[in-house]
């Protein structure tokens, strides 16, 4: 069977497990008796197993199949959860990763993980008792079955219950294959087809794992939720080739077999056309209706890169109305906006995806580390469905990986130094996002020994970052920003983690590259926090248009603080710098006609128009010659030949047809 059009399809759906496993072992780890957890867990690697043994990679199939016989054995309470088991359950789930990773550039999926695999067989060499029943016949089956069902998990125990207050029936089934049956797991396949037309399969013995790989005699047992009778459903079991007997029995809801029930009521027979449209519902009969669909992400980079062009052409359209005053084009015109507008936030909302695509790699790391310096950490996310653009999502990954592990090398203590500082010996580093405007605020906070800023001092001092004049001058913000200079590192000693005096100053840049800020608040002996400000999406913005001289430029909204127009004569000059005193504080002023070398219009005016705008806590104002208004502009590179040019992040075309470039408001905050 050729399996090329499903690639796509397959990278996806594993990708998505692979998250669920990295998830929720590491809930386990912490909460070892959740059955729930447990159970979802177990679903993950076995959906995996039969998609990869489905698609041919053989190779990632046997190590899932491994990795799944483990977690049977914690399931069914054979083996004990620890560190050590742990870290070789991460370790095979770092090989499907790379494995998977391969599939998707284009690989085999193989890999040499026969390390693994052995490591995974002595965890779990204890036999499950599922194994070692001896299914020789139906009696024997069901001797086992009556112990094997007593033994339902409270997430089972829940749905038999509420079956039965639902009205539903509870069956226990015994199916006995014909002797010369050659393709068991095919049969018990399509039985298991056909009770799913009639309700829902609960349980099963042997396990579902163990018929797929025909590792049981010639018959099974199945628990099962429905509401058809039980002759329609021995008929439909019936109905398979090489059956050989069927017995269908009540099963009592509190785990006792054959406990008595009310009697059956009379069900009527369904038709064909019903038996089918049995397998399209639920056991409530409501339909089930698939809402979702993939979408390639190039084709939405597409429709983005289409919709921009009509922003362009809306600006252009708006523009001539404006000219003309003509009724019905201003009217139509207006409406095209309205819906421009809507097909806008529709479009940004499709290319949005929860930060928490970013996030859900971290805790695995933290305990790595964690155990790699052995310290005791808790980590706590708090807004991991804040939602951002794609682009902007695959930019941040690497700032925060760098931060994080900063936080964990310099700031969080030892259990031993945490105690003797009256601290808890587990300290907490802290994620956070949330929405701030048309901003998106993440957050990487924890309790530990904060920044010594004495140190910080000296050792920007000894690198001749700043001089021992310059220091007298410095607030605490500019000090704590010191440690984002480049070649800054206050660590004594150079590891695998940290310490080399890089990082800082690059995390920095990657975040004002895509328009965002950082800024450092640090409480020495008690913690610190990292704020991100990142822009929601890097293609469209509001921004301001203004003018100097004849030449127009964009500032993005994202930055601006306030406009003002401010009389010459409120202009004051300190340190050799002019400023104004804006409600209360202190701003600097950066006159853009002198920066961009463009003449001034009209010296004589008594009024400037200033626009305020601010990076952090710092503030600047920038002198313009005019306002033209709010617009939605698309921002569009310069291209490879203009790339680093100063205070300019792009440009972008109006409505008639000119060109504006943006400007970068963070060049001119230090």
């Amino acid at each position: 069977m050729d399996t090329t059009e499903y690639l796509d399809v397959f990278i996806d759906e594993s990708t998505e497990h692979l998250d669920v496993l990295s998830k929720n072992l590491l809930k386990l780890e912490k909460n070892p008796s959740e059955t729930a957890l447990l159970e979802e867990i177990f679903r993950a690697a076995h959906t995996l197993k039969g998609m990869s043994a489905t698609m041919g990679f053989q190779d990632l199939a046997n190590l899932t199949h491994r990795l799944e016989n483990v977690l049977d054995s914690i399931r069914n309470d054979e083996l004990r959860i620890d560190a050590d088991m742990m870290d070789v359950l991460f370790a095979a789930l770092d090989a499907l990763n790379n494995m998977v990773g391969n599939i998707a550039a284009g690989g085999d999926g193989k890999n040499d993980v026969s390390t693994i695999v052995d490591q995974l067989v002595t965890i779990g060499s204890i036999e499950p008792e599922s194994e070692v029943i001896n299914h020789k016949s139906m009696e024997g089956a069901q001797e086992q079955a009556a112990r094997f069902f007593t033994k339902l998990d409270e997430f089972e125990q829940s749905i038999l219950d509420e079956s039965k207050e639902r009205g539903f029936f509870n069956y226990e089934i015994s199916v006995q294959l014909q002797k010369d049956c050659l393709l068991k797991g095919a049969r018990v396949f399509m039985v298991f087809e056909v009770l799913e037309k009639f309700g829902e399969v609960i349980k099963s013995l042997p396990t579902v794992s163990e018929l797929e790989e025909e590792n049981f005699d010639h018959s099974f047992i199945v628990l099962l939720v429905s509401n058809f009778n039980k002759a329609d459903i021995e008929a439909g079991i019936h109905k398979v080739s090489e059956v050989h007997s069927v017995e269908v029995r009540k099963f009592g809801s509190t785990g006792v077999r054959n406990t008595p029930m009310p009697d059956e009521p009379p069900v009527n027979k369904p038709d064909e056309k019903t038996r089918q449209e049995v397998a399209s519902t639920d056991t409530s009969g409501k339909n089930v209706v698939n809402k979702t669909i993939r979408v390639n992400i190039e084709r939405l980079d597409s429709l983005m890169n289409l919709f921009e062009e009509l922003i362009i052409d809306r600006g252009r359209l708006e523009q001539i109305s404006d000219d003309l005053q003509h009724p019905e084009l201003t009217e139509t015109v207006e409406k095209i906006s309205r819906v421009s507008s809507d097909l806008q936030n529709m479009i940004l909302t499709m290319r949005m995806v929860p930060i928490d695509r970013v996030f859900s790699r971290f805790p695995r790391m933290i305990r790595q580390l964690a155990r790699e310096l052995e310290k005791e950490i808790a980590i706590d996310i708090i807004g991991a469905d804040t939602e951002l653009d794609r682009t902007v999502i695959d930019e941040i990954g690497d700032p925060l990986v760098h931060l994080i592990r900063n936080a964990i090398d310099h700031g969080i203590e030892s259990p031993k130094e945490r105690i003797k500082q009256h601290k808890p010996k587990e300290g907490i580093l802290k994620l956070t996002a949330y929405h701030s405007g048309n901003s998106v605020i993440i957050e990487i906070s924890d309790d530990g020994a904060g920044i010594d800023k004495e140190k910080v001092i000296e050792k920007a001092i000894t690198n001749n970052i700043i001089t021992s004049e310059q220091v007298h001058s410095m607030t605490d913000e500019q000090v704590l920003e010191l440690i984002m200079e480049s070649g800054f590192s206050t660590s004594d000693t150079v590891s695998d983690i940290s310490g080399r005096g890089v990082g800082m100053d690059v995390v920095k840049n990657k975040i004002e590259s895509i328009g965002g800020s950082i800024s450092i608040d640090s409480t020495y002996g008690k913690g610190s926090i990292f704020s991100i400000q990142l822009p929601l999406t890097l293609s469209i913005v509001s921004a301001l248009l203004v003018e100097l001289n004849t030449e127009k430029y964009a500032i993005p909204l994202s930055t601006i603080v306030e406009t003002a127009v401010v009389h010459k004569q409120d202009i004051i000059n300190a340190h050799h710098k002019k400023v104004i005193d804006f409600r209360g504080k202190v701003v600097p002023l950066t006159f853009l006609h002198d920066l961009f070398k463009v003449p001034t219009i009209d010296e004589d005016n008594d009024y400037v128009s200033i626009v305020i705008i601010q990076k952090g806590n710092k503030m600047t104002g920038l002198v313009v010659d005019a306002f033209i208004g709010q617009q939605e502009v698309v921002l569009k590179s310069l291209g490879g030949y203009l790339t680093n040019v100063f205070a300019i992040s792009g440009a972008t075309i109006l409505g008639d047809g000119e060109v504006a470039l943006i400007i970068d408001s963070t060049a001119f905050i230090n």
